[in-house]
């Protein structure tokens, strides 16, 4: 789903920009104004809120650790 924002905000091809970020490894950084925008998106999509905490900005420094972390957030916020 992070790519997915991603693809859509930067205008390319979900899968060939998920190739992309494949091929050049999991810390592939995230650009600031980007991680803002995409977050904002995956919140009001699965209307979940990502903590303002210093993991949340740890994780915001690769796309694979962003996408980890709001995929974590979403299975919290899951019922069992």
């Amino acid at each position: 789903m992070v790519v997915e924002f991603l693809a859509l905000l930067l205008d390319r091809d979900p899968d060939e920009l998920r190739m992309e970020l494949e091929s050049a490894g999991q810390e592939l950084p995230v650009d600031s104004i980007l991680v803002v925008e995409i977050l904002t998106r995956v919140e009001a999509r699965y209307g979940i809120t990502i903590r303002a905490d210093a993991e949340a900005a740890r994780s915001t420094r690769s796309v694979y650790t962003f996408a980890a972390t709001v995929l974590n957030t979403i299975k919290e916020t899951q019922p069992s």
